[in-house]
């Protein structure tokens, strides 16, 4: 009996450990989360304008995750309050650490999180045809995917960056099939991983040679997994004293006019005179809302570039004149009711053809390293975090697809097994993130009232109870 009874309670370990190995629990805060709807963003089926700033203390070259010193964002919450923004943007996080309290910081002070799943030392090597191909490799797969897996189930969690500026000048387009094979790989892990839908898109530099192909390119082609669920562009063109025509931006309203998906910008705030930011009344005023969701003023704090809205002296910060200016900016202009002439039917745009400022000559993207389609399945793990001088450029293997992309696919299979999508649609269950597949049998009993354990939980329980009796 002894033999059976220990026989038995080593089936029921096995069995919770292979049920709920990868389900990794999070505080999902109380922030409803937001989604994708034809042009714009949504929360609770109201239209969200995304009103935030950048924030990276230390600047790029630190690369430390400001979410896990906790006494320095107790600090700066209390500013983004006056300020009275509702996003930060985080360039870089610590993806083998749990960001429970400073992820319940923002949400307790009604602010969204949008990241970046790259990392200085995991990214794509735009350097050449052979650097992006050995950089799109499985264990730069897993850290991004670790990434999603450390922040998905907060439900504050606004949206994450696929990549940051990789295109930056007119001969390197050849960037972006990686970039949107990056998307599409995001979109499959969500969807087979985490349990609501967040959006994944690209942040662009404003090259204006090559921007408006970057926007149709990412946002074209039949395989609805690749296409991005925004595109955000970083752009400094409003440098103030200027104007809504002077600055240019009349003429991208009317490019991004037919657009399909959410635009903002990702970054924004001329320093070439003084920051009055005039930009903010034209950016959430009618001559905008239809085509723009608002957009993140670069950035917190004073760095070598020049730009900062806080100076930093010791543990303390003082805030500085440009920081004043973008609060009575945002003060000035309330954040505008309705859903601002946004449009809820679009259609998705003919991929850009080849010219001399966009090179890519096919809709052929690389097939996901072989590892790497294991994660999507099985769940990523704990990711690599933050070590000095570790990359993952030719750390891992990279897809069996040829750098030339002759043999890549344009459409992917659907690995994620789940009927849920990343971005896209009227919202997702919330919660907690973790690993489980989402399946049609397990939304349907979300809906009828199972809840967020679903009937793997439930099944679980059944069994165990099996087993245990064994034991009596």
């Amino acid at each position: 009996m002894l033999f059976t009874s220990t026989a038995v309670l080593a089936a029921a370990s096995i069995f919770t450990s292979t049920t709920f190995a990868h389900v990794v629990k999070r505080q999902s805060g109380s922030l409803p989360p937001v989604t994708t709807k034809g042009n714009a963003f949504y929360a609770n089926n109201e239209r969200f304008y995304i009103r935030g700033v950048a924030y990276q203390p230390g600047g790029a070259a630190d690369a430390a995750d400001p979410l896990l010193d906790l006494d320095s964002l107790k600090r700066d919450v209390e500013q983004f309050k006056n300020l009275g923004i509702n996003t930060i943007r985080i360039y870089t996080i610590d993806n083998s650490q749990n960001h429970d309290e400073g992820m319940k910081m923002l949400d307790d002070a009604g602010i969204y999180l949008a990241l970046d799943a790259n990392t200085p030392g995991y990214s794509l090597n735009r350097e050449n045809a052979d650097s992006l191909h050995a950089s799109y490799n499985d264990v730069y797969l897993q850290s991004v995917f670790a990434t999603v897996d450390s922040f998905a189930g907060y439900n504050n969690l606004l949206l994450f960056f696929s990549g940051n500026e990789v295109i930056n000048a007119k001969n390197n387009t050849n960037a972006a099939p990686y970039i949107k094979a990056v998307t599409r790989d995001m979109k499959q892990y969500i969807a087979a991983q985490a349990d609501r839908q967040i959006p994944v898109g690209y942040s662009s530099a404003d090259v204006a040679e090559n921007i408006e192909p970057q926007a149709l390119y990412f946002a074209c082609g039949e395989d609805e997994m690749a296409r991005s669920d925004f595109f955000a562009f970083n752009d400094y063109s409003w440098c103030d004293p200027s104007s809504f025509e002077q600055a240019g931006w009349d003429k991208k309203v009317e490019t991004y006019s037919n657009y399909s998906i959410p635009v903002f910008l990702s970054e924004f705030g001329c320093i070439t005179n003084t920051r009055k930011w005039e930009e903010i009344s034209a950016l959430y005023s009618d001559k905008m809302t239809g085509v723009y969701s608002g957009g993140l003023a670069y950035e917190y704090t004073v760095e070598p570039n020049g730009y900062g809205l806080v100076e930093m002296s010791g543990g303390s910060i003082v805030p500085n004149d440009d920081f004043k200016a973008l609060k009575a900016a945002y003060e000035e202009t309330p954040v505008p009711s309705g859903d601002g002439g946004a449009r809820t039917d679009t259609e998705v745009p003919t991929c850009p053809p080849v010219s001399d400022e966009w090179a890519v000559d096919t809709e052929n993207l690389p097939v996901i390293p072989v590892k790497a389609k294991d994660y999507i399945t099985s769940g990523a793990g704990t990711g690599p975090g933050l070590v000095q001088g570790e990359s993952s450029q030719w750390a891992g293997e990279p897809s069996e697809t040829d750098p030339d992309l002759s043999n890549g696919v344009t459409v992917s299979d659907d690995i994620s097994n789940s009927t849920s999508s990343s971005g896209s649609g009227n919202g997702g269950k919330g919660g907690n993130s973790g690993s489980s597949n989402s399946t049609a049998a397990e939304d349907a009993a979300y809906s009828s009232g199972a809840g967020m354990l679903g009937p793997k939980f439930f099944s679980t329980i059944a069994v165990l109870g099996f087993l245990f009796s064994a034991l009596l």
